[in-house]
């Protein structure tokens, strides 16, 4: 009869719940939801992926915010099984038409979100994936309306600054870098977003974040590595 409480200790751990991994992301307003009125794509991408979502992003965050509020998430960070990282799209937004500004701007970011996944890995090591972007600005019909052929080839040019930067930046700490510009204007680059975009034209919809969402790894495959 003294083997009984272990027997019944015994079983009990045996049926213990398995801890559900979780997806922290960090970054602005387009992993924020905003002008969505939907599930964003972290909330969608944890539900595909059994995981709990952990959503820090925040409208108008620039990289350096990113950076500035790693530290204050020690305990979230703690937990998490994965990290996903979009960010940069503010900090060239403002002067996406001045191609003087692309490099000082980039390498800021650049250096932030180095840093921050470096304050990351201090907290806890965990796979990252930064996310790039599809447009820095404005996209599709409403883009084009307001700034014209000019100012859209401007916008790409940014995009394709800030994408490089991002990119070297998973590069650089060991992150993964996941492209969404294909998703949103097609292999060849030619195609109209607007389908993909709220009403706003700067921020996805629900399609829209359903392909980003789509684009993420498994967490069992989201270690260091570029798509």
């Amino acid at each position: 009869m003294r083997c009984l409480p272990a027997l019944v200790a015994l079983l009990l751990t045996g049926c213990a719940p398995i801890p559900r991994p979780s997806v922290v992301t960090l970054g602005d307003s387009v992993p924020a939801g905003t002008a969505c009125g939907c599930d964003p794509f972290p909330a969608r991408y944890a539900q595909a992926q059994h995981a709990i979502d952990v959503n820090l992003a925040e409208p108008g965050s620039t990289a350096a915010d990113l950076r500035a509020a790693v530290p204050g998430e020690r305990d979230v960070l703690a937990a998490a099984t994965e990290v996903v990282i979009m960010t940069g799209a503010n900090d060239l937004a403002g002067s996406f038409d001045d191609p003087a500004r692309y490099g000082p701007v980039t390498a800021g970011v650049e250096a932030d979100v180095v840093a921050a996944v470096a304050a990351i890995e201090r907290i806890h090591r965990v796979p990252v994936i930064i996310l790039g972007y599809w447009n820095v600005v404005r996209d599709g019909r409403v883009g084009a309306a307001a700034y014209g052929p000019a100012g859209v080839a401007a916008a790409a040019r940014a995009t394709a600054e800030l994408n490089r930067a991002l990119q070297a930046a998973a590069d650089a700490s060991g992150a993964r870098f996941v492209a969404t510009l294909a998703a949103f204007h097609g292999p060849g680059g030619d195609r109209d977003p607007t389908g993909l975009l709220a009403p706003d034209g700067d921020h996805p919809d629900a399609a829209g974040h359903a392909a980003i969402a789509a684009l993420l790894p498994p967490l069992a495959a989201a270690g260091p590595r570029t798509e």
